[in-house]
């Protein structure tokens, strides 16, 4: 299959996925190859180069290649999930080396670290999220392998300084691996940035379309560490399946139009509601008064992403209150899809969640913006 060249700009790249057509058929869209295994000639050589689908699958050479060229990583590696791509980053480490995280991120990381890596052996350090003085200081030098960072960071979307994480990393001999599910390719790309590895929930903004579990890990180098995440995935097999392989394909197609018409409905709304009597707060890196705005102009390019938090006067009752009046937008968990969706985090975590109870999480979708203010309008007018 002929490719199109990185010199392109990446709409382009992502557009025609790389411009690969199909040699047997000229078919522009790739076919799905379901195959588990693959045959071998006469003298036992392979055919095609592949001998099992577990690590080698046809059906993951494209989109990986389109997402690595995307980031301007080395390579890149599908996984089954999210978790499955984050926790493969950390078992690639050995039991006994230190890694710092920042705490509040996805809620789901700092979980799976406390209940799986510490007892396995890692050492964790977790630091406030977004502040860089408490992450320097964690650093161990010599000793902290990895750094872990999420930014705009899940639920608050605080901002952290990727090159300024990146450098405290490198100084300590660490790398720097970026959660950049919220702000996609389009706006951030971390490796320019200094990151060492790239994470993404494919789920959400790559996809698009609520209809895949995946998740993605980019490198920046195809060094021994690379070479280790990817003997993770072989032997622990959390692979991605050909159908779900070529629906992220599909929907990274449209990811520049998404996502950019995301971004300018999640701004308009957040400016809209920016001093809305009912709400502390909205959270949201576009607005000039947020803390992270500074740091989101200069390493988010072209928008601040389809997601905001508001913050309820009335607490988590004026929340529930409001979200069982919507009328456009789905009360579902996750993001970034084309259809808008909000969550209330305290409802779904519990109690003990880091979350404030006042928050509401909102997925900006691609519908028109003004159905979407007028449906939040209407429901915080109702309590």
């Amino acid at each position: 299959m002929a490719g199109k060249s990185k010199k392109h700009r990446p709409e382009t790249l992502a557009v025609q996925a790389l411009g690969w057509i199909d040699k047997s058929s000229g078919a522009v869209v790739p076919p799905i190859v379901p195959t588990t295994t693959y045959a071998r000639a006469p003298d036992y050589t392979l055919i095609g180069g592949r001998s099992y689908s577990r690590d080698e699958s046809v059906s993951y050479k494209q989109p990986e290649a389109l997402l690595a060229a995307l980031e301007g990583g080395a390579d890149a590696l599908l996984f089954s999930s999210g978790m499955a791509a984050s926790a493969a980053a950390f078992q690639a480490l050995r039991p006994g080396d230190h890694v710092v995280v920042q705490e509040n991120l996805y809620y789901g990381l700092p979980k799976w670290l406390r209940g799986w890596a510490e007892p396995w052996g890692l050492k964790v350090s977790f630091v406030p999220t977004g502040e860089l003085k408490p992450l320097e200081t964690a650093m161990q030098k010599g000793k902290t392998r990895l750094v872990w960072i999420e930014t705009p960071a899940n639920p608050t979307w605080t901002v952290t300084d990727i090159k300024a994480a990146a450098e405290i990393a490198h100084r300590a001999g660490a790398k720097l691996a970026v959660d950049s599910t919220a702000g996609s390719p389009v706006l951030t790309r971390p490796i320019e940035h200094g990151a060492d590895i790239v994470m993404h929930s494919a789920t959400k903004f790559l996809n698009g379309h609520s209809d895949v579990i995946a998740g993605a890990l980019v490198a920046a180098k195809d060094d021994a560490y690379w070479q280790g995440v990817k003997y993770v995935r072989q032997m622990g097999g959390a692979v991605l399946g050909p159908f779900e392989s070529w629906l992220l394909l599909r929907g990274m197609r449209t990811l520049h139009l998404r996502v950019r018409r995301q971004s300018e409905n999640a701004l308009a709304i957040a400016r809209h509601f920016q001093d809305h009597p009912k709400l502390l707060r909205v959270c949201y890196p576009g607005l000039g008064n947020d803390p992270g705005h500074a740091v989101a102009a200069r390493q988010m390019q072209g928008g601040f992403g389809g997601m905001l938090s508001l913050r309820f006067k009335g607490g988590p009752k004026a929340v529930l209150a409001a979200v069982a009046k919507l009328e456009v937008f789905v009360r579902a968990t996750s993001l970034g899809g084309v259809e808008s969706l909000v969550e209330h985090r305290g409802s779904v975590e519990g109690p003990e969640s880091p979350v404030p109870q006042d928050l509401l999480r909102v997925s900006i979708g691609i519908e028109h913006v003004d159905d979407l203010i007028g449906d939040l309008n209407q429901a915080l007018d109702a309590i």
